[in-house]
């Protein structure tokens, strides 16, 4: 059987929201939620945390998630990728127990989840013979294509065109092709794609959607989060029940 590895990253440090990671939402810290969801999906067989905080491995640990390394510190900074904490994972699961075939990325800063709906997921994406790589997305509310950038002249642009005629951006949004957001709900990584190639995700990517979910990257993140709890406490429920 296949091994199917959640790994939740969770560093220290951040500057936008800082101690987001452990911030609670609902009476349960951000890695908390991410946690319960990974371990009621039925099809994951072993949650782990990857972090550099002595502080945050005690709590996980005792929210029911292993961690079996602390990340080092040079893994750890705001320049560091996704790919560098993955890598680092994988080497040492190789060295010290057993690689898995697949990687669950269950990023804390999307909390609400359904487990459900990750078990989907990873159904899906086992069943893709050729895919490299699963990623979650929601449609947008209004496509890309009807976006502007600033040109460097300072006038707006049509995002990705250098076209500076924004006339036809008015048009009605059904003429638009529909465009995704990765929204973090739940990415599924293939161990030997990323061994071969030395890439997380690659050129044949699978889009899994969503409905549309709130990522937290600010403090009027947090107050969203906390209004749809107050009016939906089924969220809650479904994991910490």
């Amino acid at each position: 059987m296949s091994e199917v590895v959640a790994l939740i990253p969770a560093r220290a440090g951040s500057k936008g929201v800082p101690g987001k990671n452990i911030r609670p939402l609902g009476g349960h810290s951000l890695l908390a939620w991410s946690i319960a969801a990974s371990i009621k999906t039925k099809s994951i067989d072993r949650v782990i945390v990857s972090t550099d905080s002595e502080e945050y491995a005690t709590l996980a640990r005792e929210l029911g998630a292993d961690v079996p390394f602390l990340r080092p510190a040079e893994l750890s900074g705001d320049s560091s990728t996704d790919y560098d904490f993955v890598l680092h994972a994988l080497n040492w699961l190789r060295e010290n127990s057993s690689e898995p075939d697949y990687i669950v990325h269950i990023r804390p800063t999307t909390p609400f989840r359904e487990p459900e709906l990750i078990a989907q997921a990873i159904k899906q994406f086992k069943s893709a013979k050729t895919a490299t790589a699963m990623r979650s997305v929601h449609e947008m509310s209004e496509s890309a294509y009807k976006t502007f950038e600033i040109a460097s002249t300072g006038v707006l642009q049509c995002v990705g065109s250098g076209i500076t005629s924004l006339d036809a951006a008015n048009n009605a949004r059904q003429g638009f092709a529909k465009t995704y957001q990765a929204n973090g709900y739940v990415d599924i990584l293939l161990t030997s794609f990323i061994r071969t190639q030395g890439l997380l995700h690659g050129d044949s990517v699978l889009p899994f959607i969503t409905p549309v979910v709130t990522e937290v990257d600010s403090e009027e993140d947090f107050s969203y989060l906390e209004y749809q709890l107050l009016h939906s406490p089924v969220i809650e429920s479904t994991l910490f029940s």
